[in-house]
This record gives C-alpha cells, structure tokens and sequence, in this order.
C-alpha cells in the first residue's frame, strides 16, 4: 500500500504534556460516508442516570475480535457484558493473535468476518478501507464519535474522506515504568530525564547487582516502539512524518543515529535483564512482571500505559508505590511522546454491529473499561474520577489535553507486511538487530527493502 500526503498529514502528532505524579514524579504525555445503519432505531434503551441510547438486540449475536487476551480481554469482556446487558445481544470475544491483519483477513475472504474487530494498526484501517472489507460508521456512531473525541482521533479511523473507526482505546507509549525497592538499593533518589543519564542510571542498577532493563523482544512490536521514541526525540517530528510515510529511505542517516544510540543500550548483555538471548526469549507479559515480582527483580521496563493491566493482575506491586514510572528519557531536545491505539471497525452490516459501535464511542463505555485499570481512552466525555488510579488517571487527563496535537506510533502507520507482522519486516528486523547490535548498516538495509516492498515503491 503507498503512503499519500494525506495520510502523512493525518498523523501529525503528540505534544507534550508535563503532570505531576504521586508528588514526586513527572510525566510527559503522552469526512462522512454513508450513514449504514444508525444503530439507533427507536425503542432503544439508556441507562437511568442518562448516556447513549441504544436499540433492543435480544435474539442476535454479535462477535467481537481483538488482540487482547489475559487481564486485557478480562477487562473487555466487563464492557462486553454492559453491552449485552443494555440491548439484549449476545457477545463473543474472538482472540486475533499478534497477526491481526491475516487473522481477520482469512476470515473476511473466507466468507465469516467477526460483526466488530479492533484493529491495532492504522495501516491495517487503510488496507481494509481500500478493499471494501470495512462499513462506515452509521449516523448514531458517527455523531457520539464527533461528540466525545478530537477532530484528529476522528480522522485516524478515517480513510478518503469517509470514517470507519473508533479509537475507543489509546495509549501513551512514552514511559518508563520501574521498581521502586530496586532504586532505593542502588542509591538512585531520582529519575533520568536524558538518554546519558538513563544508560547512567542502568549501569549504576547492574553494579549493585539488579538486572537493570527489562526488554519483552519476543514481541516485536516492542521494539518498534523503542526505536520510534528514540527516532522522534533525536530526528524531530518532521522526519518522524516522513520515516512513518516511506518518505525517505530506513537507510537515512537519521536511522543509523536512532540504531547507534539503541545499541548503547542493546549491545550491553550486563544491562539486559537475561542478556540479549533473554530478551529475545522474553515476551511483553513477562517483562513487566519480571520487574515487579520475583526474587530478583528487574528494575526498569519500557511500554505505554497498558503496563498497569499486567501489574495489577499478574504482581503484588502497588501503583505508585512499589511501581512508579518517569517518562522515556530525551535522546535529543525534547523528550519524545508516542500514541497508539486500537481502533474498532464493522466488518458487517446490521444493527448490532453500528450499536456496538456507537457504545464503544460513548463515555458510558469508556467508564466501564477505565474502572478496571490498564487503560485509558482519548474520549473527552469519560470523566476521569473513573480511571482506578492516580497513575493511570494523570496519564489520560495529558493524553485529552494534547487535543489534535498528537504523534501516532509509526509502525501501526505502515502496512501491516512491514510494521504488523511477527516475523516479517520490521518488527523481525529489530529482533535481528537485538541480536546483533553492531550489525547498524545491515539493518538499516533489510529495513529498507521490506519496507519498500511493503509500501509498494519499490
């Protein structure tokens, strides 16, 4: 799929927000169509405090996809179950797996597309869009859509003027998350705000004997969003645009810089929680939890807000406390601030699908899902008294006030070949890279040949 200025310009993106944390820590935040069916049609029911109307759905059943599994899909589910409550359908959840796009292609081909899927990246929107495999968003979503979120969360389930998703649920993929108890031990008062100082800090954690960076690279999209923090804050915003675009070639300069500076931290095994071999055998679950519990525990892991899901439910660490978090650390003026988010399209027509739909984009969803932690939304209509704790709740408030000022994660941008699939293109080019850190030109070459196959340019 080829990139158009269109799209470069719709993900325009994150300014920052600072926010104080727990008194002490400072974080950095993170066109029409066919109406379809409405999704609301009389005798529709809301709830007796007020919210969104919806339409009576006793007898269907709905289907629902996403990537979610573990506390993420528990979390769903309790939405799922208001949905079924309030209108009657019945819902099943559908795990994709990490490949979303050919899970849910084989399916759509196959004749048996799920009513509802989340889609985690915005190239993967484009690419459904433009085979006819998505419906737009009915009247009643649409106007809830238009109600409770910016004008550039609108346009990113977008594609040529025509709006297909809604991105019920984002993140803020700039942060630091670490293990208070490992900081004390090693002498550190504070958090690092620059690149030097945080490779100071890791080497001052592994001299006192704690494994000091917890990396998931058994999960490539982790990787990518390392690099896309690194890359925005020492590159800037306008060659971000034009990396996320194939624009220019992963074989720029500014590419070989971002690679050096990650393999100051990658091509250091006494830095790595179990090495480079551990990290590449260390899926994202795990890496979190390795920082948080255990005998000898990790003290930093990298990811966006969504860490607090696996802290909550899979530790006895208590946010804020014995888990605190600082933002990604400035590799160049600015400290980076990075988006993502999963975007919930209609693969089928009827009205239980635009219904689930237009629930999603409302903040009587929104609280539901907010209330059981690891999760924040970019809907300005949801209260943030929902959210279960202060950490996540000053997050979300930076992720609101950014507005339409928000930079998107770059690899959910790229078709899905390049920037979506485990095994192939980037997200096995950076595992490669893992592996062998000094390797920069060679990466930056494979790098650049899936990615103009993938974009189609070359």
């Amino acid at each position: 799929m080829r990139s158009t200025g269109s799209r470069n310009r719709t993900h325009r993106a994150v300014a920052t927000t600072a926010v104080l944390l727990a008194g002490a820590v400072v974080l950095t935040a993170c066109g029409g169509g066919n109406d379809g069916n409405s999704g609301d049609r009389g005798g529709s029911s809301a709830p007796s405090g007020g919210g969104v109307r919806l339409p009576d759905l006793k007898g269907q059943t709905l289907e629902v996809a996403a990537v979610w599994t573990g506390p993420e899909q528990e979390n769903f589910t309790k939405v799922l179950d208001a949905f079924t409550e309030r209108t009657g359908a019945k819902v099943d959840f559908v795990p994709t797996g990490n490949n979303t796009s050919t899970f849910l292609g084989t399916r759509i081909e196959g004749g048996k597309p799920p009513d509802v899927a989340f889609l985690p990246q915005v190239g993967v929107l484009h690419q459904f869009a433009q085979k006819g495999w998505l419906k737009p968003l009915g009247a009643a979503a649409r106007a809830q859509s238009e109600k409770n979120f910016a004008k550039g969360w609108q346009e990113l389930g977008a594609w040529k003027g025509t709006r297909y998703g809604i991105y019920a649920k984002a993140a803020n993929k700039s942060l630091i998350w670490y293990n208070t108890k490992a900081f004390e031990a090693a002498g550190i008062s504070g958090t690092p705000a620059t690149w030097k100082d945080f490779l100071s800090t890791a080497q001052t954690l592994s001299d006192s004997g704690s494994p000091a960076v917890s990396v998931g690279g058994a999960d490539g999209w982790t990787l990518t969003d390392w690099f896309e923090n690194v890359y925005l804050s020492q590159a800037g915003p306008e060659k971000y645009d034009r990396l996320a675009a194939h624009e220019i070639k992963w074989t720029d300069p500014s590419v070989t810089d971002a690679l050096t500076t990650l393999a100051q931290l990658w091509g250091k095994d006494d830095l790595l929680a179990g090495g480079r071999k551990g990290a590449l055998n260390t899926e994202f679950p795990k890496s979190v939890t390795q920082v948080f519990s255990g005998g000898a525990p990790a003290a930093m892991v990298y990811e966006g807000d969504f860490v607090t899901a696996n802290i909550n439910a899979d530790t006895k660490a208590e946010l804020g406390t014995d888990a605190k978090v600082f933002p990604f650390p400035a590799v160049g003026a600015k400290a980076p601030v990075v988006s993502g988010g999963d975007v919930a399209v209609a693969l089928k027509g009827g009205q239980g699908a635009q219904a689930l739909l237009t629930f999603l984009a409302s903040a009587d969803a929104a609280r539901i899902w907010a209330a059981q932690g690891g999760f924040i939304s970019p809907n300005k209509a949801l209260d943030p008294a929902a959210y279960k704790d202060d950490v996540t709740r000053t997050i979300a408030k930076a992720l609101v006030s950014a507005g339409d000022g928000f930079r998107f994660d770059m690899s959910d941008q790229a078709p899905a070949a390049f920037g979506g699939t485990q095994g192939i293109g980037e997200w096995k080019d950076l595992q490669d890279f893992l592996r062998d850190p000094g390797d920069v030109g060679g990466t930056q070459k494979k790098l650049e040949a899936d990615a103009a196959k993938a974009y189609g340019s070359g």
